[in-house]
């Protein structure tokens, strides 16, 4: 997985057991730890921007919708 960016290693402390299957496990799915771990890092510094972006969406739309107020059951919430 070739990013044009300079990779730099890390170390990491896990219990040996944990480590093993992790690692037969992506062996299993015909990668390795080091691809997996990459990719789990990748989601991990992802995940808060887009929780950001949706509540950024959240907010817009809430600019422009207005209950006065009131509250729906969830009944009144659900139907279409």
């Amino acid at each position: 997985m070739y990013t044009g960016h300079t990779m730099k290693n890390i170390t990491l402390s896990a219990d040996d057991a944990l480590i093993e299957a992790a690692r037969a496990r992506a062996r299993a799915e015909h990668s390795t730890l080091n691809e997996q771990f990459r990719r789990w890092l990748t989601d991990y510094t992802r995940r808060r921007h887009v929780a950001d972006e949706g509540m950024a969406v959240i907010r817009r739309i809430q600019q422009y919708a207005d209950t006065g107020g009131r509250k729906f059951t969830r009944d009144e919430m659900n139907e279409r």
